[in-house]
């Protein structure tokens, strides 16, 4: 009884909810991405290297071995720096907009947190411990005062 205790304790906090928001909303963007840089990156790029596609660019070590009735003998080795090639287009593009998105919400998390910029609505939290400085530094002025 105590783990399903815990267990509802942890769904109701958020924790659950969040993750699985985070999960599915990464898993969407990743589709995206993925969209985006096989549609739409790397068909200009393959232009700028004479067509050719880069997810198929690969090192071969060892060739495909056929025997005489043209059944396969031995597979073929290959390193595929196209695929990596791609994927690594996809970390950056993600890198990117992540860094982006971060940037823009810090942006917006400042703009609330500054007490003076009455443009946004500041955060209950932040409006009392704002309040709270302020009295500290009245009864400071105060003390000083009576000495």
């Amino acid at each position: 009884m105590k783990f399903l205790r815990e267990f509802k304790e942890f769904a109701v906090k958020g924790n659950m909810m969040d993750m699985a928001i985070g999960i599915i909303i990464g898993a969407a963007f990743n589709k995206l991405v993925d969209v985006l840089v096989k549609q739409v990156f790397l068909p200009p790029l393959s232009l700028l290297v004479e067509g050719v596609n880069l997810t198929d660019k690969r090192i071969i070590l060892r060739h495909e071995v056929l025997g005489n009735a043209g059944e396969k003998i031995t597979d073929e080795v290959a390193i595929g720096y196209g695929a990596f090639s791609e994927a690594f287009l996809d970390f950056l593009i993600v890198g990117f907009t992540i860094f982006v998105i971060v940037k823009f919400l810090n942006r917006l998390r400042a703009k609330s947190q500054d007490t003076k910029n009455k443009s946004v609505s500041t955060p209950k939290d932040i409006e009392l411990l704002t309040k709270l400085t302020d009295l500290v530094e009245e009864q400071n002025i105060l003390l000083k005062s009576k000495k």
